[in-house]
């Protein structure tokens, strides 16, 4: 496939999508039904591919790999280490399988990739170990599968013991699908949020630094944070707590944190799958957040960054209205110094 018919190269051959980043649109007004049906339900928006993907995980994942609830209505090491270990296999096998295809065996090459250098052929000081996917690896294993795995025990054994009622679909259908529909908006929304949190000074210096170091991210940077932020970024999941819900609802909310964080890092606009065929990432925004720092805290999904001023469109115009902040809140620092 052809990179050329989707986007450029700037001058330092950094691969710029050819469509500017747009919100969702649902929030557009006048409303445009027939535009937020097809966003809704077409082959490249709101449920496909990433969405409906995660929820099979999800679903895949309670169905066949979860222990029964009355093992897991009590605290027990045997069913909380069975789903430490599950987590780091699965979380290995999904985030391993596209850094073997895109890095490690660069399959489609630098075709699509937004930095044309590899992590690993860019430079490593700084990196544990004396390498980025390897302090990636680490931080993702050794942190993030083992609080992720904490919420998950957490939330199973308060439904589990009877501490929490469960919603089934025989309860309310409506809701029960709603609810579903909606957790990957609620879970932008908690990311902008605890992001932004993180971004204030001494917050990003102790905790989001660690993060951010990854200014060209792969596919293991995804969850390659401080245990701080680990325990912040799946926090999403304690809405279950507060409103009616289903286990799966809570699985759902933890794995799209897990897997979808994938999303945004991959390094890739398009993965390549044939000759004329390839997977949109949406990865673009992220990526941008990850190079400036300062835009694109959401993915657009909600569409904070637009009201608070830090959305980057990926175009010139994004580039001179971020220039424009910068220069604004520099003139307001050496008046109020």
């Amino acid at each position: 496939m052809d990179e050329t018919a989707h986007g450029t190269r700037d001058r330092r051959g950094h691969y710029v999508p050819k469509d500017p980043i747009e919100s969702a649109p649902i929030y557009e007004m006048p409303p445009h039904p027939k535009r937020v049906l097809s966003w809704l339900v077409g082959h490249d928006g709101y449920l496909f591919p990433w969405n409906a993907a995660l929820f099979a995980i999800a679903a895949g994942i309670w169905v066949l790999l979860t222990p029964p609830m009355e093992t897991m209505a009590t605290l027990s090491p045997g069913w909380i280490l069975y789903l430490l270990a599950r987590n780091a296999v699965l979380i290995t096998l999904f985030f391993g399988a596209f850094h073997l295809r895109l890095y490690m065996k660069q399959k489609q090459g630098t075709a699509f990739k937004y930095n044309p250098k590899f992590p690993e052929k860019a430079g490593q000081r700084g990196f544990l170990f004396g390498s980025q996917t390897r302090e990636n690896v680490f931080w993702t294993l050794c942190s993030g599968v083992p609080i992720w795995t904490a919420y998950e025990v957490l939330m199973l054994w308060l439904f589990a013991s009877g501490k929490l009622p469960w919603l089934s679909f025989a309860d309310s259908p409506v809701w029960f699908i709603l609810f579903m529909a909606l957790i990957p908006i609620w879970r932008e929304f908690h990311f902008y949020c605890i992001h932004r949190l993180i971004h204030w000074g001494p917050f990003y210096r102790w905790i989001h630094k660690l993060h951010h170091n990854n200014v060209n991210p792969g596919p293991w940077s995804s969850l390659s944070m401080h245990p701080v932020e680990h325990a912040l970024y799946f926090s999403v999941v304690l809405i279950h707590v507060i409103l009616p819900s289903h286990p799966l609802h809570a699985l759902f909310s933890l794995h799209h944190a897990a897997f979808g964080s994938l999303i945004g890092h991959i390094g890739f606009d398009k993965v390549v799958t044939g000759d004329r065929a390839a997977m949109d990432t949406h990865a673009y925004s992220h990526y941008l957040h990850h190079k400036f720092f300062e835009v694109n805290y959401g993915d657009g999904l909600v569409p904070l960054d637009r009201v608070f001023g830090t959305f980057h469109d990926g175009t010139p115009e994004g580039d001179r209205a971020m220039d424009a902040r910068r220069r604004r809140r520099m003139q307001s620092q050496r008046q109020a110094g």
